[in-house]
């Protein structure tokens, strides 16, 4: 079983790298998963709706993941409740449309389970997510209610996002996290055979700030006149992880950094 997380789709030049070149890369890579966060995924780079959903779903994404920006999108709220395979952050503030956590079966036929969560820490309120977590393992279990766990921990810093990562180990085949669009160099299994990235970067343009546009970024910091922040057009690179899972353990046996096309450097 191998899965490729992509991590969050911004603005159109991500949405076009994606379209033009996930399902070649899901051949040549042996794909058998793919997940990604699209919460970034409109024009703006704000939100995600019902028909950039389904193009990902064309495009041979399996599951879209989200967080913060989750409802910057109206219709989104009535159309995460139809459609399953898009999620939202479980330990969203209650009531939420839709779900944080959804069992979805494979191609080759394994159960594969999708956990998002958001961090607590300089991002929008939720609920407490080491308590949400908490409360998940208690009642989910590897290999007994799916044969993969995939956890998008979308956050803002990187000690809460490795505290994750250490409290889902053994337990979880891959926790990835999302939201600050970097791609980090510490792509490992950790000791008890759970796949980590601290960050899995963007589906977007480079040649930009974290996927907007460098030159209005810049105005804001200098608190010159501004326009509120859009999307850089150019031509965007694939971020993410691929992850080799053990089928008889449910955890990690390898997990490789993948950067594919734009400004990044190649590794696919």
């Amino acid at each position: 079983m191998r899965v490729l997380f992509l991590g969050d789709v911004v603005g159109n030049p991500g949405r076009l790298a994606v379209k033009q070149n996930l399902k070649d890369q899901i051949n040549k890579n042996n794909i058998d998963f793919v997940i990604t966060n699209g919460e970034n995924a409109t024009n703006e780079g704000v939100g995600i709706t019902k028909n950039i959903s389904e193009d990902f779903f064309n495009s041979g994404v399996d599951v879209i993941t989200t967080g913060n920006h989750v409802w910057d999108q109206k219709e989104t709220a009535d159309y995460i409740n139809t459609e399953k395979r898009l999620l939202r952050p479980l330990n969203l503030i209650k009531p939420s449309p839709g779900k944080g956590f959804e069992i979805y079966v494979s191609k080759n036929g394994f159960k594969v389970g999708v956990l998002n969560l958001m961090g607590n820490v300089f991002m929008k309120k939720c609920d407490s997510v080491f308590e949400i977590a908490k409360e998940f393992l208690l009642k989910n279990k590897l290999k007994r209610d799916y044969d993969f766990l995939f956890v998008d921990f979308h956050g803002e810093i990187t000690s809460e996002k490795m505290a994750m990562g250490h409290y889902f180990d053994g337990k979880a085949t891959l926790l990835v996290g999302t939201h600050t669009h970097v791609p980090t160099n510490d792509a490992r299994i950790l000791n008890f055979g759970t796949a980590y990235q601290t960050d899995a970067g963007m589906c977007g343009d480079y040649n930009s700030v974290i996927g907007m546009n460098k030159e209005n970024s810049i105005k804001k910091f200098l608190r010159e006149d501004s326009k509120k922040h859009f999307p850089s057009d150019g031509i965007a690179s694939l971020a993410g992880v691929i992850v080799d899972c053990d089928q008889e353990t449910g955890l990690a046996k390898n997990i490789q950094n993948f950067i594919y096309g734009g400004d990044l450097k190649n590794t696919h």
